[in-house]
């Protein structure tokens, strides 16, 4: 019983551990087990407490009671104790491993005036303690409400459990770390299954590593990633864990097999930073979590004066970097994934692998992959807005047989998928090309794309897709600035050939002939089926007069697309000083009007 002397209350959430058949351990060796005890305190327990501001209010030689005033933290301490001693264990031969059963309430606690706690708070705690497994934690739903959207990690729901002298039942969430531990004695339950990963592709930052003795580096690795889980969190089709959740991997080794399963994501972004002097390093890596394979790797380098510039531009390009290479992983995914058991989103990455392909077939595949995704799913918007990009390549490559009828079902497409979805980038800018090219509607495309980049800053397709439009309506100076923008963030992308060809469509707009060839060149070496990037090339070429070469030029764009003329262009073209230079280009090369 409390003494009225006692302190008011208050809310606290209190952690309650205890060691894993200490009584037994201590009989086989009293001095050792004591020993290896005192080390696990001093090692594992008082830096982990202190780390996540908890305060020891009672310790014993075999447990210990302490208060939190988050559940947060407490729940993010425990998982982190529970991992240090497992990998403290598998090192450890059988009779010598020290596991912990914890538990953790948030409730009414009183502190007495011997300076122990008293109350709801404490009792349920204990409780919950008793019945936890080995090497797990659980706590009552008070605490698992708490940590609803702060952390991913994983619980069971047990139900109501009847607890040892506590008159209600209590809704009970078990855990067994950050990782299920394979030490569960053959009378205790099972771990429970690994959280299911989401439909679309998921992922988690993990904590970026200081490599430097700069202790200063550890907040802007932090910044960093708090940044790129924000830009990554813009992008509708992708799911990224929260930064807490992954905040307790810092400062461990845990496999990224192990963390992807703890917190339901397919992939994992790991980084570095390094200090040298007034250099900063920084590095990224994007791995597959279940099979531990390297997807990308990027290196950026800055000076440490101009931090927070550097830090918006790793940001960018992180984020930017990995959207394509997270894309094309998916890709490969479905592509060993039997047709009956593809999902809509599934269906939909099997139909952009094909588009990428580029060929007529495979674009024609894709639109028949599409069709039923289209028509049976109303509620998903990326298939609409993926099958009237397919329209505009396959126009716009000279395949269409009946370029009215394939132009009308692109632009349906287009506005279907903007109806439905609104907030996502790639809906948006997918759609736009459409509504710009098929509908010459620039005002509303462009309109669309600069949505999408507000809404992702770091999306190299809506700048890509911007530069066009731009040119179309007459703005080769910002289309300009946006393909180079574009290449920035994403040096490797798989349309490279659309950001070459487009700037080049730009600078022989512009008057910037000799710039124009170079580029068109360079799209043409990217891949030479693409025709779009003959014509800034022919046209620049003429300007400048020499026009054996536009010729020769010709020749390859009409082995390409036999019934190419100038008309084709024309309609897509706002009249303006820029569209009459480059249109004027390729008449004087010689292309029919």
């Amino acid at each position: 019983m409390v003494s009225s002397s006692a302190g008011p209350r208050r809310l606290a959430a209190i952690l309650v551990a205890d060691v894993v058949g200490s009584t037994a351990m201590m009989e086989r060796d009293e001095v050792g087990t004591l020993a290896a005890m005192q080390k696990i305190m001093t090692e594992v327990a008082e830096p982990t407490v202190r780390k996540h501001h908890g305060r020891f209010i009672k310790t014993t030689g075999d447990g210990a009671i302490i208060e939190f005033v988050s559940p947060v933290e407490a729940v993010i301490c425990a998982f982190e104790a529970q991992r240090q001693l497992e990998d403290r264990a598998n090192s450890e031969v059988d009779d010598r491993r020290i596991l912990l059963r914890i538990g953790i309430n948030l409730g009414d606690i009183i502190c007495g005036p011997d300076g122990d706690l008293y109350g709801d708070g404490v009792n349920v705690a204990v409780r919950l303690q008793e019945i936890a497994a080995p090497g797990s934690i659980c706590i009552s739903s008070k605490v698992f409400d708490e940590l609803h959207g702060r952390l991913s990690l994983r619980f069971e729901d047990r139900g109501e459990q009847a607890l040892k002298n506590i008159a209600r039942p209590i809704q009970v969430y078990t855990s067994r770390g950050a990782h299920p531990t394979a030490h569960t004695a053959p009378h205790e339950s099972r771990p429970f299954p690994l959280l299911n990963l989401p439909k679309k592709p998921s992922i988690a930052v993990l904590p970026f590593r200081n490599l430097s003795d700069d202790r200063e580096a550890d907040y802007l690795a932090d910044g960093i990633v708090e940044d790129i889980v924000t830009a990554l969190g813009r992008m509708k089709w992708l799911f990224v864990s929260a930064r807490d959740s992954t905040f307790i991997y810092k400062g461990t080794s845990v496999s990224p097999r192990r963390i992807g399963a703890d917190l339901g994501v397919r992939y994992l972004l790991d980084g570095s930073v390094r200090r040298s002097g007034s250099r900063l390093r920084i590095t990224g890596c994007l791995l597959e979590a279940e099979t531990e394979t390297q997807i990308w790797a990027g290196r950026y380098d800055g000076d440490v004066q101009e931090v927070f510039e550097l830090q918006d531009t790793i940001t960018d390009n992180v984020a930017a970097a990995i959207e394509p290479h997270l894309r094309r992983a998916e890709i490969e995914r479905v592509k060993r994934t039997h047709p009956e058991k593809l999902s809509s989103y599934d269906q939909f990455l099997r139909a952009l692998g094909k588009f990428y392909e580029g060929t007529r077939d495979s674009v024609e595949e894709a639109l028949h992959l599409l069709e039923p995704i289209t028509i049976n799913d109303r509620g998903y918007a990326q298939p609409n807005a993926l099958k009237a990009w397919c329209y505009v390549y396959y126009i716009a490559q000279g395949w269409s047989q009946d370029v009215t009828k394939h132009s009308q079902e692109g632009i349906a497409a287009a506005r279907l998928a903007v109806e439905r979805e609104r907030d996502d980038p790639t809906v948006l800018w997918m759609s736009a090309q459409a509504i710009g090219y098929l509908a010459h509607n620039l005002d509303m495309a462009l309109f669309l794309l600069d949505r999408a980049l507000v809404l992702n800053p770091s999306c190299a397709p809506a700048y890509t897709m911007s530069g066009w439009v731009r040119c179309w309506a007459g703005l080769q100076q910002e289309a300009i600035l946006h393909f180079h923008a574009a290449m920035r963030l994403s040096p490797f992308d798989r349309t490279m050939v659309a950001m070459l060809s487009g700037l080049a469509v730009a600078l022989c707009m512009d008057g910037q002939y000799d710039e124009s060839i170079r580029w068109a060149q360079r799209a043409i070496s990217e891949q030479d089926t693409w025709t779009a990037s003959y014509r800034p090339l022919i046209a620049s070429l003429a300007h400048l007069d020499r026009i054996d070469e536009a010729h020769r030029a010709i020749e390859q764009l009409l082995a390409y697309e036999p019934d190419y003329h100038v008309g084709k262009v024309r309609k897509l073209y706002r009249p303006s000083p820029g569209a009459i230079r480059y249109l004027e280009g390729l008449i004087k090369a010689g292309l029919p009007d």
